[in-house]
């Protein structure tokens, strides 16, 4: 009886390890991000536009679509928005030239999303598209290595160790560092910074440019860093946690403020 005991508690210490009761998948975490945006931004909608998006998205939510431009990825009949996710900007690169250029990155596709958005002749089905992506888009704008380097596909190429394990660089930034945190898309949502009223005025009134110029400053941070030290751990989550928390938030106000500028006049219909 005794050995019988001591199998079925290894047995259930197995069953706990690799069971999702202590455990989170990377794919859960790496949703965490964009679900974060789109949360906050319902948060700031006005009425008009929150009955426009229910409308549009036969009443689901901006968070359960958020996540739907990389659900897409897998479908060969949607190639052609994957450069849509980034815009390579190498360190020492004058950003102000790259976005005045009509490449097929992710300034081209946040601009064209709100265009067929603003399009009262477009359907339902195809402004529903355009709204997925560009909740979508506007979370990866604010992540700072999707603009970043050419040569290492925004820190994909670049090895690093995060709390000793392999990983690379910018999947530290989309995921492990959200993930190090330990919160739900809720929980998060509720542990971000609070601005007072001017800054958040300015906030929502800045324009793309701003948006693509704040993750190109810091991913060039980032990259300086990484010549000092490239096994990540503690130190580096206590540097760059409130980075993201701040890039998270900035992306919700303003992704909620295109949204409000789009459907404002349909509270005057």
């Amino acid at each position: 009886i005794h050995i019988m005991t001591i199998k079925l508690i290894i047995s259930l210490i197995h069953l706990i390890i690799n069971s999702n009761i202590f455990q989170y998948s990377e794919n859960d975490w790496g949703l965490t991000g964009h679900r974060v945006v789109a949360l906050v931004s319902e948060k700031y909608l006005i009425e008009s536009a929150e009955d426009s998006i229910y409308s549009i998205l036969n009443g689901n939510s901006l968070v359960s679509i958020s996540n739907y431009a990389d659900d897409i990825k897998s479908d060969k009949r949607f190639d052609k928005y994957k450069s849509w996710h980034y815009l390579n900007i190498n360190s020492d690169d004058d950003y102000q030239n790259l976005l005045s250029k009509k490449n097929a990155d992710i300034v081209y596709a946040i601009n064209k999303c709100i265009e067929v958005l603003s399009d009262k002749n477009q359907s339902n089905k195809e402004k529903a598209f355009y709204l997925k992506l560009l909740v979508h888009f506007v979370g990866d704008v604010h992540q700072p290595l999707h603009v970043g380097r050419i040569k290492d596909k925004g820190g994909n190429n670049i090895k690093v160790k995060w709390f000793g394990k392999l990983t690379n660089l910018h999947k530290v930034w989309d995921t492990e560092i959200i993930n190090s945190h330990q919160m739900s898309y809720t929980e998060l949502s509720n542990d971000l910074p609070v601005l007072v009223l001017l800054e958040l005025n300015k906030v929502q009134n800045d324009s793309l440019g701003v948006w693509v110029k704040e993750s190109h400053e810091i991913a060039r941070m980032i990259y300086k860093d990484l010549e000092l030290k490239t096994n990540l751990g503690y130190e580096y989550k206590y540097k760059y946690l409130d980075v993201v928390k701040l890039r998270l938030f900035k992306g919700g106000i303003r992704l909620a403020s295109i949204l409000n500028k789009i459907y404002i006049n349909d509270l005057l219909c």
